[in-house]
């Protein structure tokens, strides 16, 4: 009784070598034998060759993952060496004023920002005026209500007024609540903004930002009433 062949499509032919790893050792001439397309052309290339040119693709692959690894670690470095700086010289403020001084120079000339505003509650009424301008209870309401920095459009509307004449121009910005620490209620708001629509975006990275906000927050919490 004669039978059909057995019908072998790419899937059957790829599960077929998986299961048999010794196949070509059986065959070795087919290694030679055998021409396939070139991946980067129009010519043919041997089995073997073929391996070795995916081979190389594979290491470019990893080499430029590990350069673009090495490179955010050198970012993640330098903003680490700038928020140790900020750190040391939020621990010799002795006002909020020192606190405001302090934050303007760093983001300045250590971090680039251009721009910045500043909110606080709960402080001492002469405390420092430029930072206890009011804020709604709507807008204490939403910063209340972030558990994290939010980037890119700007996420407390009542904030848009606080940059003065230069708030039509911005285009990003960063809202960083002032937390004492990761789980306490805010105590103020923190805005970075920049005419740079990439300069801060939906999506980025907080954990600096986040940071940043506990930082000032623990320093401006020994001056609350």
């Amino acid at each position: 009784m004669d039978t059909q062949p057995t019908t072998l499509d790419a899937p059957a032919i790829a599960e077929f070598l998986t299961r048999h790893p010794n196949f070509f050792n059986d065959f070795p001439t087919l290694l030679a034998d055998l021409h396939i397309p070139h991946p980067h052309g129009t010519h043919a290339v041997s089995m073997s060759e073929r391996q070795l040119i995916a081979m190389r693709d594979k290491v470019r692959l990893l080499e430029n993952k590990l350069a673009e690894l090495i490179q955010f670690g050198e970012e993640n470095d330098g903003i680490s060496d700038k928020l140790h700086a900020l750190t040391l010289s939020l621990l010799a403020a002795r006002t909020p004023q020192d606190v405001l001084a302090t934050l303007t120079l760093h983001l300045r000339e250590g971090f680039a920002v251009p721009h910045h505003a500043i909110r606080v509650w709960n402080l001492p009424g002469d405390a420092a005026p430029e930072l206890a301008h009011p804020v709604s209870q709507a807008a204490r309401a939403s910063i209340e209500a972030m558990p994290l920095p939010v980037c890119g459009a700007l996420a407390v509307e009542d904030a848009s007024g606080w940059f003065g004449e230069v708030s039509p121009h911005l285009r990003a910005f960063a809202c960083i609540p002032l937390r004492p620490a990761a789980a306490s209620a805010p105590i103020g708001l923190l805005v970075l903004a920049s005419e740079e629509i990439k300069r801060f975006y939906a999506g980025m990275g907080t954990l600096y930002l986040e940071r940043l906000g506990q930082l000032i927050g623990a320093a401006l919490v020994r001056m609350q009433d």
